[in-house]
């Protein structure tokens, strides 16, 4: 009997499952890349923040008060930013937490003149995750939830002023 070339059913099974696996490995490490990318852009988002809101003070000589902890100032866009940047994954679960401080540095600023900041925003990994990042000052007395613990899920990222 003539044979015929060709493969056989195994050694075509063989090569299916060995693509399958490296393709499940290259789309694993292709998550982290996508996390790192948006943790990137959260990062930029809060250095963009930071300058909009050191606009506002040279302009006005305080920074601005919210009415609910965590809320970006609304007053900053579109003079100071065109938009206040939304999380990039529009989950509608990241929020970019604001709070204005008062003249100790430490402690909230509900009105009069405030002269810092903190921003906090959450990131995905580790990687990209600083404990504290400012022009200097005192840590306010909430402290930037990182300072607490950066090892561990959620990271955080500060900005201080």
């Amino acid at each position: 009997m003539k044979r015929t070339r060709g493969f056989t059913l195994i050694e075509l099974l063989v090569v299916i499952a060995i693509i399958g696996l490296l393709a499940s490995i290259i789309l694993a490490s292709l998550d982290s890349a996508r996390k790192k990318g948006r943790d990137a852009r959260r990062i930029a988002d809060l250095k963009q923040l930071q300058l909009a809101l050191e606009l506002y003070q040279d302009a006005s000589g305080t920074f601005p008060v919210v009415s609910s902890l965590g809320a970006i100032p609304s007053v900053l866009a579109p003079t100071y930013i065109s938009s206040v940047p939304t999380d990039p994954t529009n989950s509608g679960v990241y929020i970019y937490q604001y709070e204005s401080l008062a003249t100790d540095g430490t402690t909230a600023c509900t009105s009069g003149k405030c002269t810092s900041f903190l921003i906090t925003g959450r990131l995905e990994s580790s990687a990209n995750a600083s404990s504290w990042v400012g022009s200097g000052g005192a840590i306010p007395s909430g402290g930037c939830p990182a300072l607490a613990s950066n090892t561990t899920a959620p990271y955080y990222y500060c900005v201080h002023s």
